[in-house]
């Protein structure tokens, strides 16, 4: 045991743990965000490693999402497609196309179908979709999501089945007619479904996710239309094509700006990979669709990759709002920041 004594000179005997140090020291002489006084200890090597942001153990601060891959994806993906679709249809049924009419009325009725048993299968059996229809809640978006599918599937089969079979055609005007009523809903309600929750890249983005969605909509029923139908039918699906692109583009543009780091998600990992392929698909099938409006080989490619552009899209968005769920940094930075805000504006609620 050793025994110090304080004099006029100092302290005589300290021991070795008087002159041991706390917090870390780097290579550079700064120890805790400050540079240290006594340059002479430059050099020494850290004891303790730089603080990095971490959750408890590990654990992210938010329950990731249950929905899973492909099935929630293609969810949102043929929702998007069918009711796009199904107002395509609509056009073309007015303005005298038949070709057109047929083909986005059976993509409308195929994908408003496809995306309810994609929904079904993730919830695990047919039974609790129909325990959603059991009541209508307006403020829940799974809930008018859910009446908006039952109502909107059976009316969309029946505009299919009719252009088809060509048969009852005052039935199935009337059918295209409430298909492409409910089809704007259809298009868009899943933007609210997601942005409606605590995943910071979903919510964060509830501005512009709709306009988003609606724009992707549009460009995977306008690529349909340009693949599907003849040359001479394809200007509606053409016209709506080039609305969907320049929408998606602008909204995502738009809202990636205004999230800041919440939006990271979308430009790396898995769901920035997608979210790039389908920005890349979306310009690329818009030119060829645009230049090769006598070429039904060009047009065709430039509407699969224009279909390919949406799926790659809202398969990006799943994805990073999936990440950002995992990684506490998406939760608690944006949260630091809104309440350092907060504190610089005392008057505001």
């Amino acid at each position: 045991m050793s025994e110090s004594e304080v004099t006029r000179e100092g302290v005589r005997g300290r021991g070795p743990d008087r002159d041991a140090t706390t917090g870390a020291v780097r290579e550079d002489g700064r120890q805790g965000g400050r540079r240290r006084r006594d340059r002479s200890r430059r050099g020494e090597r850290a004891m303790v490693p730089d603080a990095q942001f971490r959750s408890y153990y590990g654990k992210s601060i938010l329950n990731p999402p249950v929905w899973e891959a492909p099935d929630i994806p293609s969810y949102l993906f043929l929702g998007g497609l069918a009711g796009a679709s199904s107002l395509l249809g609509a056009g073309a049924q007015a303005t005298g196309r038949p070709g057109l009419a047929c083909s986005s009325k059976v993509a409308a009725a195929g994908g408003g179908l496809l995306s309810l048993v994609a929904l079904v299968h993730d919830l695990g059996r047919p039974g609790r979709f129909l325990h959603m229809l059991r009541v209508f809640k307006v403020t829940s978006p799974m809930s008018v999501g859910s009446w908006l599918l039952a109502g909107y599937v059976p009316l969309a089969a029946a505009a299919a089945t009719a252009a088809v079979t060509r048969k009852a055609p005052r039935l199935g005007a009337a059918a295209t007619a409430g298909a492409a009523v409910l089809g704007p809903a259809v298009a868009s309600y899943t933007a609210a479904l997601i942005s409606d929750t605590a995943v910071p890249a979903w919510h964060d983005g509830h501005r512009e996710m709709p306009y988003v969605f609606v724009g992707s909509a549009a460009t995977a029923a306008g690529g349909l239309g340009l693949l599907a139908a003849p040359a001479r039918e394809q200007a509606p699906a053409r016209a709506m094509a080039a609305f969907g692109v320049g929408a998606e583009l602008v909204a995502f543009e738009m809202m990636e700006r205004r999230m800041g780091a919440t939006a990271e998600p979308y430009a790396i990992g898995t769901g920035g990979r997608y979210v790039r392929a389908g920005k890349i698909l979306s310009i690329a099938g818009l030119a060829g669709g645009l230049l090769g409006r006598r070429s039904r080989a060009v047009s065709a490619l430039s509407g699969a990759a224009l279909v390919a552009a949406s799926a790659a899209t809202r398969w990006g968005i799943f994805h990073g709002g999936v990440e950002s769920a995992r990684d506490p940094r998406y939760t608690v930075v944006p949260q630091r920041a809104r309440l350092r805000m907060k504190e610089q504006q005392p008057g505001r609620p």
